[in-house]
């Protein structure tokens, strides 16, 4: 018997293995959920399933309230996050965490990736966020619910966009990316492993290196992304 939520499901399944292929995973670290608004609805990757046995059928679906609408499997452990983002951001669509190496190893330093040169400026304005580590009444709390509360207020307090930086890191643990869609929460999982690994080897090379000057990430933001946006590669 098909399911109406199919098209979902193989969405979900195709980015969860999208983030396998990337190399941002490690055994069954990592989940990546595609969300139907229409619906009210999302998918997610079930709790402890290997990549290489992931099939679309296995994807469980919910609602924002974390009720299971269909599927027999547990849901990732994280999927309370991922409800609360759906629910605060109706913008998003698709929403991917990782364990990737570099984007952990600065989470877990607690500091904030700064822009150093254009590769990060053809994709955000800002450095990419870090946010505190979570406060102890909320580790005590509802962990992953809580979890996404952490990330929203780190947002709130730094008066970022959700729709222009869609990536953070979370202080000793790690990144959540997010976009239109999943493969978007994909792309942008990678592009930030990609640009934390670019800004710790430059801090190797040249631990005093500088910011990349504003006029420069001005120009490389808008000609991806303004108006008169031209570039392609």
């Amino acid at each position: 018997m098909s399911s109406k939520y199919q098209a979902l499901k193989q969405e979900c399944f195709e980015a969860n293995m999208a983030l396998n292929d990337l190399g941002l995973v490690i055994y069954t670290f990592g989940n990546v959920s595609a969300v139907d608004r229409d619906n009210g609805v999302f998918a997610i990757k079930p709790s402890g399933v290997a990549y290489e046995k992931l099939k679309p059928e296995d994807i469980v679906i919910l609602d924002y309230d974390n009720t299971i609408i269909e599927g027999k499997m547990r849901p990732s452990s994280d999927t309370k996050t991922h409800a609360f983002l759906y629910k605060n951001w109706e913008h998003i669509g698709g929403i991917a965490h990782t364990h990737a190496m570099y984007s952990v190893a600065w989470a877990q330093a607690q500091k904030d990736i700064p822009v150093f040169g254009t590769t990060h400026a053809d994709h955000l304005t800002a450095d990419i966020p870090c946010a505190e580590p979570m406060r102890d009444d909320l580790i005590e709390g509802n962990y992953e619910h809580n979890t996404g509360i952490q990330i929203i207020d780190c947002f709130n307090e730094r008066g970022l966009s959700s729709e222009v930086v869609e990536m953070v890191l979370l202080g000793n643990h790690g990144p959540f990316a997010w976009g239109k869609d999943a493969a978007k929460a994909v792309y942008n999982s990678k592009v930030l492993e990609t640009v934390a690994q670019m800004a710790y080897l430059t801090l190797q090379i040249n631990p005093k290196a500088p910011r990349l000057k504003d006029a420069l990430i001005k120009k490389h933001y808008e000609r991806k992304h303004g108006k008169n946006a031209y570039y392609g590669q």
